[in-house]
């Protein structure tokens, strides 16, 4: 039985570049002939992809699963938690919702998923040359070490070499690596065979008495420095530096940045037309007046609605809708949107209650502990005024919602207010089409070009790929794979 050799790459802090770096070696390692595939065995993320077979993980092992031209699988995730408040989250469980938790709770009682990570892992292992892992946050963090199944405690579990990457652009960066080292155990450290100092901008040449230096203080070898790269890659942490644009162009896109926001990375196929702007937003006085507002998924939906109407931006967002302004709600999004949201039963939030939406879309929702989880397609029909030129557009995408609002399709229209359940619908040509409507409102003429999105995937994972292998010593890599 084919067994595949692991590599797991830890960092000394959340963002420090994991998911990337992994991305990069599952496209490196498939480049090189060999069946890859990622593994996370614990992800918290808002950032959620559906498999072909209903099942939900981290959006970032399905990227990564891209990169190594394999589909998502649950295997790759096998645990998912998704924050509901500061305190708790939705703890998903082989790409099932298994209940909510308190922090607390879930850490008194994680070592009892380790059957289901590594069944997924050997499921994994038998199909595959290697497998790339990735570790979470930090394995440094002394107060969470105890019955670890997310960085050094799944490398033993797994007998993985580990890479340890530290994040020079914000600084600090052998601090990072020498104080990681330092507060792991002996036999922990020993796992680490070698470091990655990551984002570099510069002349490389003045890291190199550093490099030596945190080489002889650790004892182990720096086997790269890899540069900032400008790939285009979704980008799943809560820290990406998109939040922060505040750059106006042509036609502005004003995202709200909703407390719980998930799946954000709906709205970067906005960021690839020259004349558009994708800004995030959490106060009135950032919205100024965009072209497009977009209210997009969140985790609570309630506490996000709430949140909107105490601090203006229910009333803005009402007043752009009612003077025509072009509004779209995706999954939360939508239920925001709407007449009432409903929770008695308690799924989303302990408070079991009923409140009144924005009322600029006529349902309903009413929320389940059962959670619809589906990949869907078809074609936009049924939109009027000046939406009719988007039907016929095709979509794809996928569904991952607790509330039912009795759709039957894929876009509801109310005036200029759109809204839909589906993650994924502006990429199949109505991102394009909404931004003409939006142009030809405006009385400008925008240049959208011509865009073939599979292709300008694959070049993205192909570009980040050369960039990395390019700064890693992969001789070493790959040895340290196979020792």
């Amino acid at each position: 039985m084919k067994k595949a050799r692991p590599i797991m790459i830890q960092g000394t802090m959340s963002n420090a570049g994991k998911s990337i770096l992994c991305t990069a070696l599952c496209r490196i390692l498939a480049q090189d002939g060999y069946s890859v595939a990622p593994f996370k065995s614990q992800n918290m993320a808002l950032n959620s992809y559906i498999t072909e077979d209903g099942l939900e993980i981290g959006r970032a092992q399905a990227v990564q699963a891209e990169a190594a031209y394999k589909k998502p699988s649950a295997d790759m995730n096998p645990i998912l938690l998704k924050p509901t408040t500061d305190v708790g989250s939705q703890v998903i469980v082989n790409g099932r919702v298994y209940g909510n938790m308190r922090a607390s709770e879930y850490f008194a009682c994680k070592k009892q998923f380790i059957p289901d990570i590594m069944g997924a892992y050997e499921r994994l292992a038998a199909e595959n040359d290697y497998i790339v892992i990735e570790g979470a946050g930090s394995p440094a963090e002394i107060n969470l070490k105890k019955n670890d199944i997310v960085n050094m405690g799944l490398a033993a579990m797994t007998n993985a070499p580990v890479l340890l990457v530290g994040d020079i652009d914000r600084g600090g960066v052998f601090a990072q690596l020498y104080g990681t080292a330092a507060l792991l155990e002996p036999d922990e450290r020993d796992r680490i065979k070698g470091l990655i100092i990551n984002k570099f901008r510069g002349d490389l040449a003045i890291l190199g008495s550093g490099i030596s230096r945190i080489e002889e203080l650790t004892g182990i070898k720096c086997v790269g420095v890899v540069p900032y790269s400008h790939a285009d890659i979704d980008d799943e942490d809560s820290l990406s530096e998109r939040f922060d644009s505040r750059e106006k162009k042509d036609i502005d896109i004003a995202v709200i940045r909703l407390p719980r926001i998930s799946n954000f990375t709906d709205f970067m196929t906005f960021e690839r037309f020259a004349g558009v702007s994708v800004r995030y937003v959490d106060k009135t006085s950032q919205l100024r007046n965009p072209d497009i507002i977009i209210i997009p998924g969140t985790k609570s939906t309630i506490h996000d609605m709430l949140w909107m109407r105490q601090n203006g931006l229910e009333a803005a967002v009402k007043k752009h809708a009612s003077a025509g302004g072009i509004t779209f709600g995706i999954c939360g999004g939508l239920q925001i949107l709407g007449n009432t949201i409903s929770d008695e039963c308690g799924a989303e939030d302990s408070r079991c209650e009923t409140i009144s939406g924005m009322e600029l879309i006529p349902v309903d929702t009413v929320f389940a502990n059962d959670k619809t989880q589906t990949q869907t397609g078809g074609v936009i029909s049924g939109l009027v005024g000046m939406y009719e030129k988007l039907n016929s557009i095709p979509y794809s995408g996928y569904e991952i919602h607790m509330g039912r609002s009795g759709l039957d399709s894929a876009i509801i229209q109310n005036g200029s207010v759109l809204a839909s359940y589906v993650h994924g619908i502006f990429d199949n040509g109505l991102d394009e089409a909404i931004i003409n409507i939006a142009a030809q409102k405006k009385g400008i003429d925008i240049d959208t070009g011509t865009f073939d999105r599979e292709a300008y995937r694959q070049a993205q994972y192909d570009r980040l790929a050369q960039d990395v292998r390019q700064a890693l010593d992969m001789d070493y890599i790959y040895r340290i794979m196979n020792a």
